[in-house]
């Protein structure tokens, strides 16, 4: 690693130092894809999660002026890491002389003295560790500390994208709709938590990690989910969301390989991206599932995905909720068309994670399956139970299904009746105008 006072730099060109735009654009390559790694490095060495977090927010500013000036170092981590260690060093020596100061002034004023004397201050003993086969445990530790149990949903997902994800508090409040105070708010309070709980920046021990891991998965669900589906907006996908949650999954699924439901989740995400390209028209329209032209559905993430789904199943422990959701979506990467998808076998998997992961949007999707395989009036039988019970209420889910099935069975006044309350809560105005167009087309 350069030296923290002297680091090396790459020579400027013969028209001087790079732009402030190419500066920023160096800058924030880098540090979303090894924000990570520092953060983690730095919270190892200070001890102090949201230190580790501030210095290295600091370190990335000084970066962005001093690198349109000087030019970018050639080890552009460790001028990062040496700049964030010495505003770390300088945050210890102020409070080391703070707390000096207290205890002086506590002395005087037991003495009824009130003069002030000089006060000095030492820095940590000890450099920075930097070690390259602690890196992986470093990340590792960033994410369970992130997803700490202590903390709110809301507050898990701000600082998870921000402090390994790497985002800024503007790219997660406009990927999910709040205004930035609202996310930087969170993130405060999320690290005055942890420092409040005393979380300790480590791994849990091997008999908590498991309980502790589906916190961390849970997070990355909920991001990868709003990406792609968005819950509210101009937009059916936010992809740089979603492939966010993709690539924090593959880092998780590398340093967890003998987790199953790690894999799992990698194996779902990759299965579900695949089709990005085709859900969208070029004018950003919704395309459903059956006129999707399945020529554009990447074929390398499927593999991938098919890949990560067998190291899960390999394990030998069975399939849970999000190893169940990838063998979903295996089906349907693998029909040639909606008419040729294994329906039966959905419903099955669909009935399995009703058991292993009950909840109301799970028993709709089984309906919607049901009606694909069996018949839409069995279908809409599920759903008015669904609807009876009062579970997703408020959402434009179960009246679209229903609306749906209604159509099929040519009931065409209450299909447009539901379709158009669907339309009316839906929040995303992609959907929205999906709903509002199959309700045009009802004879």
């Amino acid at each position: 690693m350069a030296r923290a006072d002297r680091p090396a730099l790459m020579p400027t060109t013969p028209d001087g130092p790079p732009s402030t735009e190419s500066a920023r654009r160096a800058a924030e390559a880098l540090w979303r894809i090894e924000s990570a790694r520092i953060v983690g490095a730095l919270a190892r060495y200070t001890g102090d999660f949201a230190l580790a977090e501030d210095v290295a927010q600091e370190a990335l500013a000084e970066a962005l002026v001093g690198w349109a000036r000087d030019g970018v170092p050639t080890s552009p981590v460790g001028w990062l890491l040496a700049t964030a260690r010495r505003r770390a060093i300088d945050a210890f020596r102020r409070a080391s002389a703070l707390d000096e100061r207290y205890t002086l002034l506590a002395g005087q004023l037991a003495e009824g003295q009130f003069s002030s004397g000089p006060a000095t201050a030492s820095g940590p003993p000890h450099e920075l560790p930097w070690d390259p086969d602690r890196v992986d445990d470093d990340v590792l530790a960033l994410m369970f500390t992130a997803c700490h149990p202590v903390l709110s949903p809301e507050a898990r997902v701000a600082l998870t994208l921000r402090v390994v994800g790497g985002l800024s508090s503007e790219e997660i409040a406009r990927a999910f709709l709040v205004p930035t105070a609202t996310v930087q708010a969170r993130i405060t309070r999320a690290k005055k938590t942890i420092a409040a709980a005393h979380v300790p920046f480590e791994l849990p021990p091997a008999e908590e990690r498991r309980e502790r891991l589906g916190a961390v998965l849970s997070v990355l669900y909920v991001i990868f989910t709003e990406g792609s589906t968005a819950t509210a907006g101009d937009h059916l996908l936010r992809p740089d969301l979603a492939y966010e949650a993709l690539r924090l999954a593959r880092t998780l699924a590398a340093l967890l390989p003998a987790e199953p439901e790690a894999c799992a989740l990698l194996a779902l995400f990759e299965l579900t991206a695949a089709r990005f390209a085709a859900r969208t028209a070029p004018d950003g329209e919704a395309v459903l599932l059956e006129d999707q032209d399945r020529r554009r559905w990447d074929r390398s993430a499927i593999r991938r995905g098919l890949a990560a789904l067998g190291r899960a199943a390999a394990t030998g422990r069975g399939l849970g909720p999000y190893g169940l959701q990838a063998a979903i979506a295996a089906c349907h990467a693998a029909a040639p068309s909606v008419q040729e998808t294994d329906w039966e076998h959905i419903v099955l998997l669909y009935e399995a994670l009703g058991r292993v992961a009950p909840s109301p949007v799970v028993e709709l999707n089984r309906a919607v399956a049901v009606a694909m395989a069996n018949g839409p009036q069995q279908a809409l039988h599920l759903v008015d139970e669904l609807a009876a019970s009062g579970r997703l209420s408020g959402s434009h889910l179960l009246p679209g299904v229903r609306g749906e099935l209604l159509t099929r069975l040519g009931r065409t006044a209450e299909a447009r009746a539901e379709l158009e309350l669907a339309a009316r809560l839906c929040r995303n105005t992609r959907e929205r105008s999906v709903l509002l167009r199959k309700a045009a087309a009802l004879p």
